[in-house]
Formats: structure tokens, sequence, C-alpha cells
């Protein structure tokens, strides 16, 4: 059993000297930086809202839109790669069943571009 133990005792030496290199790592520039923040620093950033606001304030539905567009063609492009690989061995019927999933997310982008859900005013 002592044998047993004796082989984990490098994955516990790496996870010791990983968690001091952590907090040396997060510490060490605490102590060593001046904060000082400036107003463009403090504003926001991508959001488009200010992020030290009121929880309660409702957000325009076009932030979801922009969202729901990303994840949709995303994950398209995880489909398409394992698809392009195995394309050889799954032959025509791999390729119709992949033209009509690009077909209705080729649908869907035209109703949203239609519906001006891609315009930012």
């Amino acid at each position: 059993m002592n044998e047993l133990l004796l082989e984990y005792l490098p994955i516990l030496i790496f996870f010791f000297i990983a968690i001091v290199l952590s907090g040396v790592f997060i510490v060490l520039p605490m102590l060593l930086v001046k904060q000082k923040p400036d107003p463009e620093k403090l504003s926001a950033y991508e959001c488009g809202f200010e992020a030290f606001d009121s929880a309660r304030k409702p957000f325009d539905v076009r932030f979801y839109l922009v969202a729901i567009l990303f994840i949709i063609f995303d994950l398209e492009v995880a489909f398409l790669f394992p698809w392009a690989v195995s394309l050889g061995k799954i032959g025509l019927f791999g390729f119709v069943s992949m033209m009509i999933f690009l077909g209705v997310l080729t649908i869907g982008f035209i109703y949203e571009w239609k519906k001006g859900a891609l315009e930012w005013e």
C-alpha cells in the first residue's frame, strides 16, 4: 500500500507547486503595483450598459439576439469540421443531410435579416 501511495507523490508535489505559484502570481502584483484606475478602465466595455448599475434595469433584447446568432453559427462550425473530415465515408446521404442543415440555417439567417434583427440603431 505504501508503494502505491509513493506513485502519487509526484502528482502531489506538482499540485503543491502549482498552488504556491498561483498564489504568488495573484498576490505579488497586488502588493507591487499601485492601483490607480482611470475613468476609461472603469467605463462599460462591450456590454453596452454600465456594469455597476441597478440589476433590475431592463436592457435591450438585441443583446439576446446577437448571443443566439453567435451560438447558432458557432454550432454550425462545430458540426462542419467533423462532417468535412468524414465526408468520404458518409457519402451522398451525409452530404444531403448537411445541405439540409445548412439550408435551414440560411433560411433562419435570411428571416432574421429581413426582420431587422441584425440592425443596431
